[in-house]
């Protein structure tokens, strides 16, 4: 499964920024896509995940709930995160991590994104 991201860059302190991640290949079911953003001790964070596996569907980190709306495209294989209300502290690498099955294989499988930077500065 070939994951692309794109969207990012830079905005100013309460702009707006959309990241998508498309995923593509053959023989594969999704079973979850969604972000996380890298943080200054290098580990990642949730920021926000859409899942066919739960109630819900979707989770957000803490401090994005409210700003942020992740949504998915079945069609397209493809989920977007909707940014608003930016602030600084969003500012991240944010990498998108895509769950998924291989049906050939049988297996369950994660896989990262190549990231996307986000800067939010006056």
């Amino acid at each position: 499964v070939q994951i692309v991201e794109s969207g990012g860059g830079s905005v100013h302190p309460g702009g707006s920024l959309r990241l998508s991640c498309a995923a593509s290949g053959n023989s594969f079911s999704i079973i979850a896509m969604g972000w996380y953003r890298q943080t200054p001790d290098n580990k990642r964070k949730l920021v926000a995940v859409y899942s066919h596996r739960t109630v819900s569907a979707t989770n957000y980190g803490d401090s994005v709930e409210g700003r942020f709306t992740i949504s998915y495209d079945n069609a397209e294989t493809t989920a977007y995160l909707q940014m608003n209300s930016l602030k600084p502290e969003d500012s991240a690498m944010y990498f998108c991590n895509v769950d998924y099955r291989n049906h050939l294989a049988n297996t369950e499988v994660s896989s990262w994104g190549q990231g996307s930077l986000v800067t939010v500065s006056s």
